[in-house]
C-alpha cells in the first residue's frame, strides 16, 4: 500500500444532531412519543360515524412521526456506518427499537382502517387536500389488502420482528462492523477492517486482490455458523409469515419484495428471462477482463478489478477532488443544473468517503427527512471503480433533490426505480470520460468500467437473485447447513457465469450484507431492472433533444406516485412486461462489448 493513502473527506451531521446525546435527538423523540399518545387516543373513533375524520387525523401524525424516527434512525445508522464500535451510537439504535416498535402498534389500526375502507369512505378519506397526495400509495397498499392478518396479529408480529428477525439482522451488522483479516500486503501481513481490506479488491495487482478475498473469506469462515444462523432465521422468518398471510389466497416469498418495487411477476419473469437469454454476451466480456490480465478465466476476486495497468500509463490514483471534477463535468453536460447539485454535495460536506478501520464496508445514499438533504456514504481509495461508484450514489441524491418539495407521500419509489438515476450518472460519467480520451489506454480504463458494469449487474446480480431464490425454495422443507449453502451459492455462480467463471466464491452468502437486511428481502433484481431501464431512457437522451433534461427530472419526480409499469408507459411508451424495451436495451450493449475487445488489440492485450 502506498505510503500517501487516497482518501475521501468526512461528512457533517451537526446540521441535524451534534451527536447521539444531543438535546435535539430528545426533543424529537418526545415529540414522536406525544405523536404516539395522540394517535393512540384517537384510535378508538376509527370504529365510530367520525371513523374518516379520525383517519385523516392520524395520518397527518402518521406523516409527522415517520419523518422524525427517520431523522433520528438515519442519524445513528450514519454514526454506525463510520464506526460499528461507537458505544453511544449502538445504545442510541437501541433505544429507537421501542420506538420503530411503538410506530407499528399505534398506527397499524388505522393502516387497516384505509385498506379495509369502502369506497364512499376512501373518496371522503382522500377529499382532504393534506391526504390527497397519498392515492397512489393508498391504492398500491391496499392491492396486498388480502393479506392482512387481524389487528392483534399485526401487532403481535410487529413486536416479536424487533427481537426476532430484526435481531439476526444487527447480529449481522455488529459482526461485520468488528470482523478484522489479515492480509498479505507485499511481503507483510496486515490486520484491516473489513472496509479497508475491500478496497484492496480494487489493486491493480492480482496477487493483492486475491489474497484480500481470500482473507475476506477467511475472516467470514470464522463467522460462518453464526451467519448460517441469522440468514436460516431470517429466510424462516418471511417464509413462516407468508404461510401465515396466505389465508385468502396463497402468499410467495416474491411477492413482497416485488410489490415493493411497484412491479409484477410478470416484468420480473420477463427481465430475467431476458438476461438469460443474453447471458452468453456478457460471458464474453467477462472473458476478455480475463485475457487482459493473462488468464482463461474471471475470478470473484476481479468483480472490482481496474484495468491492468500500462507500461505508458501507470497511476497511483485519482485523488477525491479530481474525482469531484470529473463527474462534475459529466453531470453538467447534461444540465448545469446537475453540475451545481454536485458542487453542493461537496462544499456542504455530504459526501463521506474517509478511510477507517472500523467503517462498514459498501457504499448507500441516505437522507434526513426533517431537511430533505441526502448523504452519500462510501470508502474512497482512488480507484477508478471509486469514481464510479460516488458517480452512483450521487445519483441516488440527485434523485432524492429533485423530488425535495413533492408531499413526503410521494417522496418514495421502489428500489427498482431507485436505481435509474444512479446507473444513468455511472453511464454519464463513463462517457464523458471516453469522448475526451486521447490514448488506446485511456479508452481501456474507462471501457473496463464499462466492462465491469456490464458484468455486475448482468451476471453478478442475476447469480445473487438466482441463490437467494433456491436457498428460499429450499428453506421451506427445513434450516440449511453450511456445506449445503456454500454449494448452492457455487452453483449459482456456475449457472451465470459459466465457463467466464475461474472459481465460484461460497463465501459470498456470508460475506454480501445484502442477504441479511431485515426490512427487505431479494435486494437484487432491482439493480439488474434499475441499470436496464436506465440505459433505456440514456439511449432515448439523443433522440429527445433539448427536452431530454426536463422530461428527465419529470419522470423521477413521477417515480413517488407511480408505479414502474405506468412511469414506463407514461415517459416512453413502452411495456416492461414484454420482452422488446429490454432486449432493445440489451443490444446497446454488443457494440461496447465489441469496442472493448477492440481495445484490447491495440494495446496488446
Amino acid at each position: 500500500m502506498s505510503d500517501k493513502q487516497i482518501t475521501g473527506p468526512h461528512w457533517d451531521l451537526s446540521a441535524e444532531y451534534d451527536g447521539p446525546e444531543d438535546s435535539r435527538i430528545r426533543d424529537d423523540l418526545d415529540e414522536l412519543q406525544s405523536l404516539y399518545d395522540r394517535a393512540q387516543a384517537l384510535t378508538p373513533e376509527l370504529s365510530g360515524p367520525t371513523a374518516v375524520d379520525a383517519a385523516q387525523q392520524i395520518a397527518k401524525w402518521h406523516a409527522l412521526a415517520t419523518v422524525l424516527l427517520s431523522n433520528v434512525s438515519v442519524f445513528a445508522n450514519c454514526l454506525l456506518s463510520v464506526d460499528a464500535t461507537d458505544a453511544e451510537a449502538q445504545k442510541l439504535n437501541g433505544a429507537l427499537q421501542r420506538y420503530r416498535k411503538q410506530m407499528g402498534d399505534v398506527f397499524e389500526p388505522w393502516s387497516q382502517f384505509v385498506d379495509a375502507a369502502s369506497s364512499e369512505q376512501l373518496e371522503q378519506y382522500l377529499s382532504d387536500p393534506e391526504i390527497a397526495p397519498s392515492a397512489f400509495l393508498v391504492e398500491h397498499a391496499r392491492s396486498r389488502s388480502h393479506e392482512k392478518l387481524s389487528l392483534s396479529e399485526e401487532s403481535l408480529v410487529n413486536g416479536l420482528s424487533q427481537d426476532g428477525i430484526h435481531a439476526w439482522g444487527r447480529l449481522y451488522d455488529q459482526i461485520a462492523g468488528a470482523l478484522e483479516c489479515e492480509v498479505l500486503v507485499g511481503n507483510e501481513t496486515q490486520t484491516l477492517g473489513l472496509a479497508q481490506t475491500t478496497g484492496l479488491l480494487s489493486s491493480p495487482q492480482d496477487g493483492e486482490r486475491r489474497a484480500a478475498w481470500q482473507a475476506i473469506n477467511q475472516a467470514w469462515t470464522k463467522q460462518e455458523e453464526s451467519c448460517a444462523a441469522s440468514i436460516n432465521a431470517i429466510a424462516g422468518w418471511r417464509l413462516e409469515m407468508c404461510k401465515q398471510r396466505s389465508h385468502h389466497q396463497p402468499v410467495h416469498f416474491l411477492d413482497a419484495p416485488v410489490h415493493m418495487n411497484r412491479i409484477d411477476r410478470a416484468v420480473l419473469d420477463t427481465l430475467m428471462t431476458v438476461a438469460a437469454d443474453n447471458k452468453g454476451l456478457v460471458q464474453r466480456a467477462a472473458l476478455l477482463q480475463g485475457r487482459a490480465y493473462g488468464k482463461s478465466g474471471f475470478g470473484p476476486w476481479d468483480l472490482r478489478a481496474p484495468a491492468p495497468v500500462l507500461k505508458d500509463n501507470s497511476s497511483s490514483g485519482i485523488p477525491f477532488a479530481e474525482a469531484i471534477d470529473i463527474i462534475t463535468q459529466a453531470y453538467g453536460a447534461v444540465h448545469p443544473d446537475l453540475a451545481e447539485f454536485v458542487s453542493m454535495m461537496v462544499s456542504e460536506h455530504w459526501i463521506e468517503g474517509s478511510v477507517s478501520r472500523h467503517k462498514a464496508p459498501g457504499a448507500h445514499c441516505t437522507g434526513f427527512a426533517k431537511s430533505r438533504t441526502p448523504r452519500v456514504y462510501m470508502t474512497y481509495t482512488g480507484g477508478a471503480s471509486d469514481v464510479i461508484t460516488l458517480a452512483h450514489e450521487l445519483g441516488h441524491a440527485l434523485h432524492s433533490w429533485v423530488m425535495r418539495d413533492l408531499p413526503e407521500t410521494q417522496r418514495s419509489y421502489g428500489m427498482s426505480l431507485a436505481e435509474t438515476a444512479s446507473t444513468f450518472g455511472e453511464t454519464l460519467v463513463r462517457d464523458a470520460l471516453l469522448a475526451r480520451s486521447n490514448s488506446a489506454s485511456e479508452r481501456l480504463n474507462i471501457l473496463w468500467e464499462e466492462m465491469s458494469a456490464l458484468t455486475s449487474f448482468m451476471l453478478n446480480i442475476p447469480t445473487r437473485f438466482e441463490f437467494e431464490r433456491r436457498f428460499y425454495e429450499a428453506r421451506q422443507a427445513r434450516p440449511l447447513h453450511v456445506a449445503e449453502i456454500k454449494q448452492m451459492m457455487a452453483e449459482a455462480w456456475r449457472c451465470w457465469y459459466g465457463d467466464a467463471l475461474e472459481e465460484p466464491d461460497e463465501m459470498f452468502w456470508a460475506s454480501k450484507l445484502h442477504f441479511y437486511i431485515s426490512g427487505l428481502s431479494f435486494y437484487n433484481f432491482p439493480y439488474l431492472f434499475g441499470y436496464l431501464f436506465s440505459l433505456g431512457i440514456y439511449s432515448r437522451r439523443e433522440d429527445m433533444g433539448e427536452q431530454f433534461y426536463a422530461r428527465y427530472v419529470d419522470l423521477l419526480r413521477d417515480t413517488g406516485r407511480m408505479g414502474a409499469n405506468s412511469l414506463a408507459q407514461k415517459h416512453l411508451a413502452v411495456r416492461l412486461d414484454q420482452p422488446d424495451f429490454w432486449q432493445q436495451t440489451i443490444n446497446t450493449l454488443s457494440p461496447r462489448v465489441d469496442a472493448f475487445e477492440q481495445v484490447l488489440e491495440e494495446v496488446g492485450l
